[in-house]
């Protein structure tokens, strides 16, 4: 079916392109004017005319995708926590002045709009299956970095083993970092095996699991950022436990746990 395809397109273009040489050559354009001449070319080359300007687009488009192409040099998602336009311009473009990122070149991808909720009476429980396969597939594809979230959130992150052991991965990275932060480092369970799928099985079996608590999440509440946005909950940072950019995410950490004064959006 595959080399069918090929065929057909190959056969396709070709037969434009027969026909645009035809065009090129056809005699009767000579004698016709204004309309006569535009209805003649419709009525004859309309298909070539079509394949080329299906060509010239994709053409464009390639050439425009690889002038305006930026490296991702971290990704960070916001899930249960909305923020205002300062804070969303701290969080990502205030990063990258402070790391001196060339912005022409490079950006922060910062994920808004997840929500993760059991509770079916909340306002965002109907965004909650979008969300949860939005962020099944970027820690797949190693498209998530940097979480930061309410406890809830916190919990399901941490139980399904999607997060850093804030311990083990500190003190290996930045010993004095984690000296700094450890006070803000908050414990949570990670479920290694449960009866999940035995229950749905037979209604009579109570849950039971088999967990491990380490420091999953960092408390934001003293960052400068987080603390000048005036949230009323506690907002917690993850690590995902997949990412490949360990030296993005440490600079990350030390700009939003930094004692230095807040960076404004330019705007605000």
């Amino acid at each position: 079916m595959k080399s069918e395809g090929n065929f057909s397109l190959k056969a396709a273009l070709a037969s434009a392109g027969e026909r645009l040489a035809i065009l090129l050559k056809d005699d009767n354009l000579n004698t016709l004017h204004g309309r006569k001449k535009i209805g003649h070319i419709l009525a004859y080359y309309k298909f070539p005319l079509f394949i080329l300007c299906i060509f010239l687009y994709f053409i464009g488009y390639n050439i425009y995708g690889h002038i305006t192409h930026k490296d991702v040099v971290l990704y960070a998602a916001l899930v249960n926590v909305a923020a205002g336009e300062d804070l969303t311009w701290q969080l990502r473009e205030g990063f990258m002045a402070y790391a001196g990122t060339d912005m022409s070149k490079n950006e922060l991808k910062l994920y808004t709009d997840l929500y993760l909720t059991d509770d079916e009476l909340n306002a965002y429980h109907e965004y909650t299956y979008a969300s949860r396969m939005k962020i099944l597939a970027s820690i797949e594809g190693k498209q998530m970095d940097i979480v930061l979230m309410n406890r809830e959130a916190f919990d399901a992150f941490s139980q399904n083993g999607y997060l850093h052991d804030l311990d083990s991965f500190l003190s290996a990275e930045d010993p004095d970092l984690y000296r700094a932060l450890e006070p803000s480092l908050v414990s949570n369970i990670v479920i290694l095996e449960d009866n999940a799928d035995d229950m749905a099985l037979d209604d009579s079996l109570s849950y039971s699991a088999l967990t491990q608590e380490h420091r999953f999440g960092l408390n934001l509440s003293e960052s400068p950022y987080v603390e000048q946005a005036g949230f009323g909950d506690t907002v917690y940072l993850g690590i995902v436990a997949n990412t490949p950019r360990t030296e993005a995410v440490m600079s990350y950490l030390r700009y939003l746990a930094g004692d230095r004064a807040p960076l404004s959006c330019p705007d605000a």
